[in-house]
């Protein structure tokens, strides 16, 4: 830190000078859209179901919106350099204010989870040309300070977005949410070309890798499909199916000319592979917080939508204190706490599994805080060194990948802590019965992805080779 204090370079006025500013302010507020409005249906899906029927499909809500996330992010590098950021970032903005129009209206669940999907694509491109910006046109020395402000930004929405959920279902209808959300996402479109002005076309690559992004949309459309199951083994055997096939992703992108990923992206020898496999099986471990505490805490202890957004917002609160305690964190501090980042999230689950149904309320704030204390302070600090590992060559594709892998992780996560729900009689409807059991499954279920993250990211901090 005290180097970081003589060094006028890596000063806060430094990082937004020289016209970075406008740019640094476009991502955070594509990190907001992005982070809230992927979380606000947290508080309000309760009410969704009751109205439009659906509870099996309390995860698709969430699945639903990253899987467009997912297939626009991967393919924003191409979408920039044909639009140029500018442009393509207003339209993003303008793609995603329809999706939640069409939420806002939609008179059954199919209709509704149609809109998530569309307003999945338009924050997949806004997030997919942040994570370009901030590879192609922020200085090396910058990029610990984008990361911090980007983890608290999202720590930030992470908190604000079931608040504002719950806030504006007590005082109305779930349909009102999507329609502030339209607003905002205008909003930003309107902005987009002035925060951008000026701003170069990012490289898009030779292409879009369309063969990769098709075997990928199978793959978690598999997890997705497993969630709406009933019988016990075919949902285990499409999530297993599901994953063979994210991982046939990624063996043929490192054979195949145009590319989703980095050189060696598959390999866990590298500080790429282990990289990109942390964020993923880690993401994927704490979506059941996300989604099924609300309804869960609703249903047991009698919580209203609003106390529910509060109760899960010790995450955020965590999350957003701790990338704010290590944001200036140089040297090998970075790499010690990524792993105490990990070893924070295993406890967090066991913590969640045992007492979120009738343990004390005081240690599922606990387990909440310790989940988001764990990405507080690692995540910042596992999205630099992976970045600083890439090639020029790689540069733009693999921060591109950063958000892609994330988002998929997150869909496949919100899946099988769906699949684990429903076969204990959660897609039946929300009893007693239901979300006790549930409440232990949707945590215990993922400890196995923590564990394998876990050890990713101490491969990434240990003895994988940089290239």
């Amino acid at each position: 830190m005290s180097e970081a204090g003589k060094d006028g370079q890596n000063r806060w006025a430094d990082l937004l000078a020289d016209g970075r500013l406008p740019r640094f302010a476009l991502i955070m507020l594509g990190v907001w859209l992005n982070a809230a409005d992927s979380l606000v249906t947290a508080t309000i899906m309760p009410s969704v179901g009751a109205q439009l029927g659906g509870y099996g499909y309390f995860s698709w809500a969430t699945a639903g919106y990253l899987v467009g996330a997912i297939l626009a992010g991967a393919s924003s590098g191409r979408v920039s350099e044909i639009f140029g950021l500018r442009g393509a970032t207003a339209i993003a903005g303008l793609i995603m204010a329809g999706g939640c129009v069409m939420s806002a209206l939609a008179p059954d669940v199919g209709v509704f989870l149609a809109g998530r999907l569309i307003q999945g694509l338009g924050s997949g491109w806004i997030s997919g040309f942040a994570m370009v910006a901030i590879a192609l046109l922020f200085p090396e020395r910058h990029l610990a300070r984008v990361f911090a402000a980007v983890t608290f930004v999202w720590g930030i929405a992470t908190v604000l977005g079931p608040l504002f959920g719950g806030a504006v279902l007590e005082a109305g209808s779930w349909r009102e949410v999507f329609w502030l959300f339209a607003g905002q996402a205008a909003l930003f479109a309107a902005a987009a070309p002035f925060l951008l002005a000026g701003a170069s076309r990012a490289g898009g690559g030779p292409g879009v890798p369309w063969t990769q992004l098709g075997v990928l949309g199978l793959g978690v459309g598999a997890i997705a499909v497993a969630d709406v199951l009933t019988s016990a083994g075919l949902s285990i055997g499409l999530v297993s199916l599901g994953l063979v096939i994210l991982g046939v992703v990624v063996w043929l992108d490192g054979r195949l000319a145009v590319r989703l990923l980095p050189h060696r992206a598959g390999d866990l020898s590298t500080v790429c592979g282990s990289g990109y496999f942390a964020m993923f099986a880690l993401t994927a471990a704490t979506m059941g917080f996300a989604i099924y505490a609300p309804p869960i805490l609703q249903q047991l202890r009698h919580f209203t939508p609003l106390w529910a957004g509060y109760a899960i917002g010790s995450e955020s609160a965590a999350w957003t204190l701790a990338a704010m305690l290590v944001a200036n964190v140089t040297g090998r501090w970075d790499g010690r706490w990524i792993r105490i980042g990990v070893i924070l999230l295993l406890a967090s689950l066991v913590v969640l599994a045992w007492t979120m149904a009738d343990g004390p309320f005081a240690w599922v704030l606990a387990g909440g805080a310790l989940m988001g204390a764990a990405f507080g302070f690692s995540w910042s600090f596992l999205s630099r060194r992976l970045m600083l590992a890439l090639s020029d060559e790689d540069r733009a594709i693999g921060s591109s990948a950063i958000t892609a892998v994330r988002q998929t992780g997150a869909a496949a996560g919100s899946a099988i802590s769906g699949v684990a729900a429903n076969l204990v009689g959660f897609s039946g409807g929300l009893t007693d019965a239901t979300a006790r059991a549930s409440s232990f499954w949707v945590f215990a279920a993922v400890i196995p992805l923590a564990v394998a993250g876990a050890w990713a990211a101490f491969r990434m901090t240990g003895s994988a080779q940089r290239a």
